[in-house]
């Protein structure tokens, strides 16, 4: 049993910390200048959070580790694609924690995959599905989650992408903390933009800035699921996080856009690799090709449609830049 401390987070929930302050949030005048200048946009740098290459899913995996620990886990089963940020950040949470960590990868293998390499270096067992099929994916989870229990090390399963009620106290806290630096600034933000995979996030944020006051909306751009298959998923985390914040979130306020999808998670679009290089050539920043960039090149086609002017604007840089680097997925010369 790992000998990790937690401390109480949000609504007491055990937290283990992995972050050492807030992520910083930045203005990008070149970016709002070369979309046109008609919106002041600004950044918030969830890519700085301070472990293994950052990335907003550290949030969720302060309570889910918080729990883990709470639970008297010995080991961390969690399951991805093999560029996953949270994958790679829950075995560097594990190696911080001294819990093993198992994670599980939609196939087939691919030897020259740099995520992970990543995993293992942080000392987690990766496990690869032979195919691509998430059913099959789910089943070697289940037999990883069998084999430990047999060995009598108690495992804790986290889900994909750690968008479950716990993790998305995470995220609560990440609004929280948008809400602060903008008091501290003396500014009001009239949307967030942020790219959604397993809807953690987007329900997070929106609750926690609803129980904060803040009119804010939040825009999310799917990146891996059609907004019909997600948007039941937000609506449960909301369902059960507005009760426990005191606060109600209308069904109606979730706002999702497909624009972006294009052939869906992991395929890179030419519209997110136009974005991706406006950014870094007018504010010297990275984005990943296929998550965090599809919700930037939306940001630019809401911008540019005049949906978005007069407006101040975040956007919600969720890290995974290693996967700039993935085969396959490599900037176009």
């Amino acid at each position: 049993m790992t000998s990790a401390r937690t401390s109480p987070g949000l609504l007491g929930a055990p937290r283990f910390a992995l972050l050492d302050g807030p992520s910083p949030l930045q203005r990008l005048p070149r970016l709002s200048a070369a979309l046109g200048g008609g919106v002041e946009i600004w950044i918030k740098r969830e890519d700085l959070l301070p472990v293994a290459f950052g990335g907003n899913k550290l949030r969720n995996l302060e309570y889910l580790v918080g729990a883990a620990i709470e639970d008297g886990a010995e080991a961390i089963v969690t399951s991805g694609r093999r560029w996953s940020n949270h994958c790679r950040l829950t075995a560097a949470a594990g190696a911080r924690a001294g819990l093993d960590v198992h994670v599980v990868l939609t196939g087939p293998p691919n030897a020259a995959a740099r995520g992970p390499r990543l995993d293992k270096l942080l000392g987690a067992t990766v496990h690869w599905a032979a195919t691509a099929d998430r059913s099959e994916r789910a089943e070697l989870v289940r037999r990883v989650l069998e084999r430990l229990n047999a060995d009598h090390k108690k495992p804790y399963e986290i889900p994909t992408g750690g968008s479950s009620i716990t993790g998305a106290l995470g995220q609560v806290d990440a609004a929280f903390e948008l809400d602060d630096q903008a008091n501290a600034l003396g500014v009001t933000f009239d949307a967030v933009i942020v790219p959604t995979a397993t809807g953690g996030t987007q329900a997070g944020l929106l609750a926690g800035l609803r129980s904060r006051g803040a009119a804010t909306s939040v825009i999310g751009f799917t990146v891996a699921h059609p907004a019909v298959e997600l948007r039941p998923t937000i609506e449960a985390l909301l369902s059960e996080l507005g009760p426990r914040l005191g606060t109600t979130v209308s069904k109606d306020e979730i706002e999702l856009d497909n624009g972006e999808l294009g052939e869906g998670y992991g395929e890179p679009s030419e519209a997110a690799r136009i974005a991706a290089r406006q950014l870094a050539r007018t504010e010297g920043l990275f984005v990943d090709p296929i998550y965090t960039a599809k919700a930037l090149a939306g940001l630019g086609t809401r911008v540019r449609g005049g949906h978005l002017t007069g407006k101040r604007v975040v956007f919600w840089h969720a890290g995974g830049l290693p996967s700039l680097f993935e085969p396959g997925l490599e900037e176009e010369p």
